[in-house]
């Protein structure tokens, strides 16, 4: 269905017609396996963790706002996932960064892991996991989106500990990203395997069996006390999943 189609059944036939559309839409995306997590109008089936910053939805997209002196912010889905493929897109304010948390856990009781021989505390109720980095801040100049980070554990995976060269990740980065305009972010994980797509081409591709399971959220990232980013937004739409277990 073209995108002018659902204004014009509500020209011509009224709302009846445009929920009809909607239905319709909905029902293509079922018979192809995927699955809208966001129904467009408010946050049913997600839930905040960690900092305060503020989520909305304005115009049928899921907005994070900035808040100062608070921690990462995570709005999660209430259900986990195990191997699927997530699409979205983004539009993020140059001077805020963000990202995707997949397969990520949230544990209500102070907990150690254990990585490579070496022991990682991770505090209650701390968001933790793969995060597909959303990073287009000319004043920072790394464009790192969609590389994979490994939220409050080991950090950096791809650039990072298991491969990417960060030079040519970042020249990559710059002719992909669009700022202050709308970004596709593609993610597919299966088994051990999580590869990322920025914009129809191919960014990250990891080996690593830390997390078969979790849940999904949308960071807006902390700003500390720095006013000048008080308020600054992130922007997510058509956030979709197909399910491959």
């Amino acid at each position: 269905m073209q995108h002018t189609e659902p204004l014009r059944l509500l020209h011509r036939y009224g709302l009846a017609a445009l929920i009809y559309a909607a239905v319709f839409v909905h029902c293509l995306m079922a018979q192809d396996g995927w699955t809208p997590l966001f129904n467009g109008t408010n946050l049913a089936g997600w839930v905040q963790r960690g900092g305060n910053a503020k989520f909305s939805v304005e115009n049928g997209a899921i907005v994070g706002s900035a808040v100062l002196d608070t921690p990462n912010s995570f709005l999660c889905t209430e259900k986990e996932f195990g191997d699927f493929e997530l699409e979205l897109e983004f539009k993020v304010d140059p001077a805020l960064n963000s990202g995707v948390q997949i397969r990520s856990q949230c544990y209500e009781t102070n907990t150690t892991v254990e990585v490579g021989g070496k022991e990682i505390k991770i505090p209650a109720g701390r968001v933790h996991g793969y995060q597909v980095e959303i990073d287009l801040e000319p004043a920072r100049n790394r464009w790192w989106s969609a590389g994979i980070y490994d939220e409050a554990r080991r950090g950096w995976l791809y650039p990072g500990a298991l491969g990417g060269e960060s030079n040519a990740f970042t020249l990559q980065g710059l002719r992909l990203s669009k700022t202050n305009d709308w970004n596709h972010l593609r993610v597919r994980a299966v088994g051990p395997e999580i590869q990322t797509w920025l914009n129809g081409e191919p960014r990250a591709r990891i080996t690593d069996s830390m997390n078969q399971r979790g849940f999904i959220a949308l960071q807006v990232h902390s700003v500390g006390k720095d006013k000048t980013k008080e308020g600054l937004k992130v922007w997510f739409r058509n956030i979709k999943l197909r399910a491959l277990d």
